[in-house]
Parts: structure tokens; sequence; C-alpha cells
């Protein structure tokens, strides 16, 4: 039984990275300027080392070779790497706080990197460093100061309650709210720039902003991967934890500084998408169960094509115009949400 239940996992895997390899290709192929999919696929393996020598690009007009890896591949691998780092963190979250409503958002971030944001385009500065503009740099710092004030608020002492974590995340989350909403009063003339912010957006691809996300993504996910364990027992009981010997306050401590910096990039790089750290977990945990050995790099590969269709589909049905992929991922989660809240309001129910 449990070589056919490893099988199965395995199957299922491997199965996920090959839907996510032939979404990267069909993506690459759609657009305002619509190429073959075969184009497409020999142009992305012509970039690959050694492969790639074996691939003509003779018969592939060179506006389209443009097209698919200056344009098209970076904006296709951020929204992978973004889609695949806010599931990873969602799935850390369910199980850190116990709680199937938790996403990467719950500790204010998304509302720190948004007062950074907003202060960044308010402030008219230009700057660059590492492929991220003024607003990223800043949209980036707001959220690792935002996280740091949670924790100091919400730590006693040497110890980290959850309660007062999430608690103290959405207190000071309504606040920054509120700080927003003040800046955007006196400055009327940026309320559209700031408001499509925090609607997301893959537009600013490039690929200095692919190589920033992957090493904070490689990063974030192997640190947190290395407690999968620890949040196995976690999610029964920290009495069950201290029991076996896990230090439950160390361990908190080091998923939120991962999980925080995770999402802080992620912000920096896109704005603000919700529900995607909230749904493809629960999604994920029906096909791999809740062990989260299993669990988060099947949230990865999950993420990954979850954000990657949406950011298709935000920059080709209305095309040559955009919509914000925000939009797109809040309209697909919302059901799902709804759906959860019912369940667990008949779970306490019964």
């Amino acid at each position: 039984m449990k070589k056919r239940n490893r099988v199965r996992v395995h199957g299922v895997g491997f199965l996920l990275i090959i839907i996510l390899a032939l979404e990267v290709i069909l993506s690459a192929s759609v657009g305002s300027a619509n190429l073959s999919f075969f184009n497409s696929l020999k142009i992305i393996i012509h970039r690959i080392p050694v492969i790639g020598n074996f691939y003509d690009l003779s018969d592939v007009k060179e506006v389209y070779i443009k097209i698919v890896w200056d344009i098209r591949m970076p904006r296709i691998l951020l929204a992978g790497l973004t889609g695949c780092a806010l599931s990873v963190v969602g799935a850390s979250f369910q199980g850190l706080f116990k709680n199937p409503l938790a996403d990467p958002h719950i500790l204010g971030v998304s509302s720190g990197a948004a007062v950074g944001a907003t202060i960044a385009m308010l402030s008219g500065m230009t700057m660059s460093f590492m492929g991220l503009g003024v607003i990223g740099i800043f949209a980036f710092l707001g959220a690792l100061i935002t996280v740091f004030i949670v924790y100091q608020i919400a730590c006693v002492g040497n110890k980290i309650s959850t309660v007062n974590i999430v608690l103290t995340g959405t207190a000071v989350s309504m606040m920054l709210s509120a700080v927003i909403s003040l800046l955007m009063a006196f400055h009327h003339d940026q309320i559209e720039k700031v408001y499509l912010w925090t609607m997301g957006s893959f537009s600013s691809a490039t690929w200095q902003k692919v190589s920033f996300m992957s090493f904070f993504t490689l990063v974030g996910i192997v640190g947190i991967f290395m407690f999968a364990k620890e949040l196995d027992v976690m999610t029964i009981g920290n009495d069950s934890a201290k029991s076996l010997g896990i230090d439950t306050s160390r361990v908190k401590k080091y998923l939120i500084i991962l999980a925080s910096l995770l999402v802080a990039a992620c912000v920096s790089v896109s704005g603000i998408i919700g529900f995607v750290g909230l749904v493809i977990p629960h999604c994920i945990r029906l096909i791999s169960g809740p062990k989260h050995k299993r669990l988060l790099p099947f949230s990865a590969l999950g993420g990954a094509i979850f954000m990657i269709f949406c950011d298709t589909i935000a920059r080709t049905i209305t095309a040559p115009s955009e919509l914000p992929v925000g939009v797109i991922t809040a309209i697909l989660g919302t059901p799902y949400f709804i759906y959860l809240l019912q369940h667990n309001k008949r779970k306490l129910g019964a």
C-alpha cells in the first residue's frame, strides 16, 4: 500500500512538472503576436546550454525570437517564481498558525509594501538596485520593516504566540491601510497609479528581476522545506511538538523570517496578488495529503502553474491592453475562498 501511494505521489509530481513545462511554452506562444507552439519551443530550447546547439533558428524571424525570449519569457518565469513562493508561504503559514484561512499577507506584509510603494510613487525619486526600481525597493523595505514591527510587538520574551502575531499583523495592516488612504487623500493625481500597483502586475518583468526573485525563491523555499517535519508535528499542537523536543519558538521565528523575505520579494516585483497562497495549498493538499514533505514542493509547482495561467489570461484577454493579474486571481480564487468559509462553518456547526 505504501509503495502504491509513493508511486502515485511521484506520478502526480511528474504530471505537474509536465503541465508546467507545456504551459510555459504555450504561454510564450500567445499574445498580440501569436507564434506556433513549435517555434516557441525551438526558441526556448535554443537558449539551453549544450542542447540548444542542436537547434537551428534560421527559419524563425528575429523579431519572434526577441518577443519570446526578451519580452515573454522573463514575464512567464517571474510569474511562475512568484506563484511558487506565495503558495509555499501559504502552505507553511496554514500549518504554522493551524489556520486553514491563513495566507502569505497575514502578517501585514502587503500593507507595509503598499505604504513603501506609495511613498516611492509620491516622492518622484529614480534609482535602481538588482533590477528593482525605486517602487520595488521601497516596497521590499516597507514589507520587511512591517514584519519586524509586528514581530517585536507580538513577541513576549523569547516566545512567539501565533495568536498574538496574527492579531498584531491584522492591527498593523489596518493602520497602514489608513496611512495609504491618508497619503492618497493629499495626492489625488497619484490615486490611479497606487491603485493599479496594489492589484498586481508582471508587465515590468526583466531578466534582472527574474534573477532577483530566483535567489529569494530558492533560499526561502529550501529553508522552509528544511522544517517540513517540524511543521507536521506543530500542526497537531505545540504541546506535542515540545514533547518531541522541538523548539517551537525557534521554528516559528525562522519560518516567519524566511516566509517574510519571500513575500517581500514577491510584492516588490509584482505588487500585491491575493488568493494564490490561500487557494493553491488547499487544492494541492487534496492530492498530496497533509505531510509538508510533499505538500510544500507540490504547492510550489501548483502555484507556478496557477500564476502563469492567470497572467497569461491577464495579458491576452483584452490584448493589446492588459488587466492586473490580481483581478484574475481574485475572480478565480474568491469562489473557492467562499467554499472554505462554508466548509469551516459546517464543521464548527457539527
